[in-house]
């Protein structure tokens, strides 16, 4: 911290806009880093002092209150570690969530879609804002593509855990006999970009189309081409967005996405590597997973990069994967 503060003191700081403007970031939240810790000193000092006096009067019913509260902040101790092993540069950013799910049809669009409520779930756990920039319906169940923004302080230090395949298996509820099956769904993690991070695009290297959203009919169809596609035309990559009904506002959700994107393949090219960010592109198959979930013939969710496994399955479809964020952190940060 005080580094940065006497980086921030130098003649010329502000001639840098972009960069002085990482640097107050990165200030603020140190300082806010420090006071949570500060706090957590606080909170700690008076319950050691009850503690003591309720062990030396036998008081069980204080000692009972005093274990309760001492619970609470070696929770918050806890995840403050956590969020010590991230360091990279975009971790305090929010973070785009793909999910696309693997060869299979139904069965894996269906498991595309849990993920997806998975992460839903995990974001409103942690009191993040959750959007869904673009859904596309299956056709039976699930879905085909969906992406969503979760918005909170360091979503994508914690999210880019979950760049990988993730394998299901289970007794098939869409198999008239009843059998075991194993599905796949990718998931990608971008960071949202904030106003210190800058990409260029020239409005002429974008393609604009428009289209009705999908959907499995009914009332929820969309009858305008409210859908929005945007292809980069220098590079090749194309978004999409059709989650809401104005075509202004899936617009901007298509051009965050692609900004990110964007980002993510200018910094790839600069590092010359395909891993930046947003992990590495795995065939959505057998053997290139970095996490299943068994529902029959037993229960278990196993993160095949850290080992660290999970009994409670329908806990961690819930949005109970911090258990793996963080041993995959620790082991990161032990490599």
């Amino acid at each position: 911290m005080t580094d940065l503060e006497t980086r921030m003191a130098e003649p010329g700081f502000w001639d840098r806009p972009d960069e002085a403007q990482r640097t107050v970031a990165r200030l603020k939240q140190a300082r806010r880093t420090v006071d949570e810790w500060t706090r957590c000193d606080a909170a700690l000092r008076p319950l050691e002092e009850l503690l003591d006096l309720a062990e030396s009067e036998s008081d069980e019913g204080l000692v009972a209150d005093v274990a309760r509260e001492l619970d609470g902040v070696a929770r918050e101790i806890g995840e403050l570690e956590t969020r010590s092993l991230l360091s990279g540069e975009h971790d305090a950013l929010g973070a785009i969530v793909n999910i696309h799910p693997g060869a299979g049809g139904t069965e894996s669009q269906d498991w595309a879609e849990m993920l997806m409520r998975m992460y839903q779930r995990w974001g409103e756990r942690h009191g993040f804002r959750v959007t869904v920039l673009d859904y596309q319906q299956g056709e039976e169940a699930g879905i085909k593509d969906a992406t969503l923004e979760i918005d909170g302080a360091y979503a994508y230090g914690y999210l880019k855990a979950e760049s990988g395949v993730h394998r299901l298996v289970r007794i098939s509820p869409y198999d008239a006999n009843a059998r075991r099956h194993t599905s796949f769904a990718s998931v990608s993690v971008l960071p949202v970009l904030d106003d210190t991070i800058k990409v260029e695009v020239r409005p002429e290297d974008l393609k604009i189309d428009t289209f009705r959203a999908g959907g499995a009919g009914g009332q929820h169809v969309n009858k305008t081409e409210s859908a929005v596609r945007i292809t980069h035309l220098p590079t090749g990559l194309v978004v999409q967005s059709q989650a809401e009904r104005s075509q202004h506002r899936n617009k901007d959700a298509a051009m965050k996405i692609l900004m990110s994107r964007l980002f993510v393949h200018f910094e790839a090219q600069k590092r010359q590597q395909t891993e930046a960010l947003a992990g590495p592109k795995k065939d959505i198959d057998f053997g290139s997973q970095i996490r299943s979930y068994v529902m029959q013939p037993y229960t278990m969710v196993n993160d095949h990069r850290t080992e660290t496994k999970i009994g409670d399955v329908h806990a961690v479809l819930d949005g109970e994967i911090d258990p793996f964020i963080d041993a995959w952190l620790k082991h990161k940060d032990r490599a």
